[in-house]
């Protein structure tokens, strides 16, 4: 009995095919190789016929050389850190994509001379905050907390900040323990829910660098409580440096509560630090706003080479500064009305089985950031066995489950992506039935 083995084609032959060819040019050799591999490895395992390798083989192709696949975020959580923060607008990718090839980053094309690298993400951001006598940007907001302890507390100067502000950020680690690993001493004052200014006061002396005053944007103290506000700081004879933490940039309406970079300038901080890519809607980043002097010192520190952000990320923020709205800012003036109309079209276009139905839904900001905030929002509701074959998909769609219902939250989704979420829906019923 022949070996059935034999009729299985070539890797050569396999590649030499047209699509597969048009795959390496986008691919590269190793991932169609990859799945020309599995391919024939389904045909050695009797699962397909030799005359199915190539179609196979196509079928598993990736749909980009990397691994990170687009996602339909359907959580109503805005910034989602898994999800990777702040989603760029479109003007943003496209900058990106100008930005790969050879670009005039540090060139003045006018003179042939080297230029003010990112002189244009730099300037729209001080346009956006003219309250600032100079900006700065490097690669994330802990980082630019970091740079202003290295270069203002070095020598091992203390660093004043309240108890309550001494915050964890994030995957374990530590306002407290990023400012001690540049070299800062610190001066913890007050309790856990209430500094008095009596409290700085009386810290400060002639080897303080600068109080800092941290937004503890991802949790919030009620009850029992006294703080102090940047302001009343500005009175006590040292610098203040304000981390705002989100990347707000002037006040919002439907954030209240969550310091804004004009603001607190114009209350007479020194120094203000925040990250880009939270409610700013922007590339990760961190920014630096403040007195001319101190931020030139900074920028000129040796350590803040190892900070610097590189061209792509400097023609992202640009195009978030400059263009249109981003898709942070836009989700959060997203309207339940609006959202309603959305759901109520969509479940009409899905699958009985499915079992849509249009509820009222509460989303967050997330990305640490107000969590006091509830935004009002629309969701669709299907069962809960679909969270599975959504997640799986392509795109995958990610949704949030809730008392055994799987929900789609449009506060996240951009109209743009409804047909997606359909077809994706579609899809895993799909799946369901075979």
């Amino acid at each position: 009995m022949p070996d059935p083995r034999r009729g299985i084609p070539r890797t050569d032959q396999v590649l030499a095919e047209p699509r597969l060819r048009a795959a390496v040019d986008r691919l590269g050799t190793r991932l169609v190789k990859d799945a020309v591999v599995a391919a024939q490895q389904r045909c050695r395992d009797g699962e397909i016929e030799p005359a199915a390798v190539v179609d196979h083989a196509v079928a598993l192709l990736p749909a980009g050389a990397t691994t990170l696949r687009r996602v339909v975020n359907a959580t109503g959580v805005v910034v989602h850190t898994n999800l990777g923060r702040a989603p760029l607008s479109r003007a943003a990718v496209d900058a990106v994509s100008t930005a790969a090839g050879a670009t005039d980053v540090e060139l003045d094309l006018a003179t042939g001379r080297r230029g003010r690298r990112g002189r244009g993400a730099l300037e729209a951001l001080a346009a956006q905050v003219p309250d600032a006598g100079a900006v700065h940007v490097v690669n994330n907001g802990a980082a630019a907390l970091a740079l202003v302890t290295r270069v203002l507390a070095r020598g091992g100067r203390s660093v004043v900040i309240a108890r309550g502000e001494l915050v964890e950020i994030g995957d374990g680690f530590r306002i407290p323990e990023l400012l001690e690993s540049v070299g800062a001493r610190l001066r913890e004052v007050g309790t856990t829910n209430r500094v008095r200014l009596s409290d700085y006061a009386t810290a400060v002396d002639s080897d303080t660098a600068f109080v800092l005053k941290v937004h503890p944007s991802n949790f919030t103290v009620s009850g029992f409580t006294s703080s102090v506000s940047v302001r009343e700081l500005t009175g006590l004879g040292v610098p203040v440096v304000a981390d705002i933490g989100s990347g707000l940039l002037s006040p919002h309406p439907r954030l209240p509560n969550e310091p804004d970079a004009t603001s607190v300038l114009r209350a007479g901080a020194d120094l203000v630090t925040a990250s880009g890519d939270k409610l700013l809607g922007g590339p990760q980043s961190g920014l630096l706003l403040g007195e001319a002097g101190l931020v030139e010192r900074l920028r000129r520190d040796p350590f803040a080479r190892a900070l610097r952000v590189d061209k792509l990320t400097l023609a992202a923020l640009e195009a978030t500064l400059t263009g249109p709205t981003p898709p942070v800012p836009a989700a959060l003036a997203r309207r339940p009305d609006d959202l309603r109309h959305r759901a109520r079209t969509i479940c009409a276009a899905l699958p009985a089985e499915t079992e849509p139905e249009v509820v009222d839904s509460e989303g967050v900001v997330g990305g640490g950031g107000a969590p006091d905030v509830v935004l009002p929002s629309i969701a669709i509701a299907l069962p809960e066995r679909l969270a599975g074959p959504l997640r799986r998909g392509e795109p995958p769609v990610v949704g949030r489950l809730e008392r055994g219902r799987l929900l789609l939250d449009l506060l996240t989704v951009a109209p743009e992506e409804d047909d997606h979420l359909v077809d994706a829906v579609r899809r895993a019923a799909e799946l369901e039935e075979r």
